[in-house]
């Protein structure tokens, strides 16, 4: 196994030394105003994504979602922390690599969040729609286990779609416990399938590293994907076309507003509680990242998908 003293980045003080191995999250080949040429790097491991550099090299850039063995130096651009790249190379089969110290990966096991939604669905009491349901998550197949739910931001990690899925699954159970007017097998349905065809946006590795995004997921994106594959799933199991079209209209709507990609606002009150479980559950992971690495009684960053700081509580 690799040895425990690599130190995790976000551990680390100015001027240390790292040596040892990260994941590569970001890759670029640029040239400086000299005309020189250097690497941009988003390197990663347990404990997050840091930037590197590394200057006046005569390398390729290497793979997004690679593991490489770097030496460089803890130093600081801005105020934020940034790694001076000395040496860097690709990893062989003689590199003996502790995944677990370089994965950011869900809280939990993805068998036992996978079989927590599977166990949900066979709960729905509607067969048509439980057979939608069960069609289409047979259909994501192994990816399941290992996708992330975003390239950057909320449940950026492997198993990340589960692990947002199962969240907010938990939270639609308690929020119908609440307003027991809402129909909780379909907000349960929209809750599995709102995000599903992330697993065709979406080019990830089995680490959970996703490099780009495909070219469906560029040219129509995962609510587009999500309702061509609710409708033809409907077709082949003939399903009646009010609940075809209810299931459509939740992922259709899911982000609310047509900055954000959905066409129709939610028009019903289960479509409007899955837009508001599902941002709910971002934004608190959002948070809950963004402040871990903060001291308490200190802010962090301005966080761009939140457009302002945080504050982290002395006593928590």
């Amino acid at each position: 196994m690799q040895s425990q003293a690599q130190p995790q980045l976000f551990n680390m003080i100015k001027g240390q030394i790292f040596e040892g191995f990260l994941i590569v999250k970001g890759s670029d080949l640029r040239a400086s105003a000299n005309g020189s040429k250097y690497l941009d790097l988003t390197l990663s491991d347990l404990s997050g994504d840091m930037n590197g550099k590394m200057w006046d090299v005569n390398i390729p850039a290497p793979p997004v979602g690679s593991v490489v063995k770097v030496r460089a130096m803890m130093q600081e651009y801005k105020d934020r922390p940034q790694l001076r790249v000395d040496k860097l190379r690709p990893t062989d089969d003689k590199d003996e690599i502790d995944m677990s110290i370089l994965i950011f990966a869900a809280p939990e096991p993805p068998e036992d969040m996978l079989r927590e939604i599977t166990d949900r669905i066979q709960q729905i009491q509607d067969e048509e729609l439980r057979a939608v349901v069960s069609l289409l998550l047979e259909e994501a197949g192994p990816k399941l286990l290992y996708y992330p739910a975003a390239q950057k931001l909320h449940h950026a990690e492997r198993a990340g779609l589960l692990h947002h899925t199962s969240t907010m699954l938990r939270a639609a159970k308690a929020v119908c416990g609440i307003y027991p007017a809402l129909d909780s097998d379909l907000l349960a349905a929209g809750v599995v399938l709102h995000d599903l065809c992330k697993l065709t946006e979406l080019n990830s590795n089995e680490y959970g590293v996703v490099e780009e995004y495909t070219r469906e997921g560029m040219l129509l994106g995962h609510l587009v994907t999500g309702v061509h594959k609710i409708l033809s799933a409907c077709e082949q199991l003939s399903v009646r076309a009010e609940l075809r079209d209810v299931l459509a209209h939740m992922i259709l709507a899911h982000h609310d507003l047509p900055e954000f990609g959905s066409p129709r606002r939610p028009m019903f009150p289960e479509a409007e509680v899955l837009h508001v479980l599902d941002l709910l559950d971002a934004r608190m992971f959002e948070m809950s990242q963004a402040l871990a690495g903060v001291s308490p009684g200190g802010y962090t960053e301005k966080i761009w998908s939140l457009d302002r700081k945080l504050y982290r509580r002395e006593k928590e």
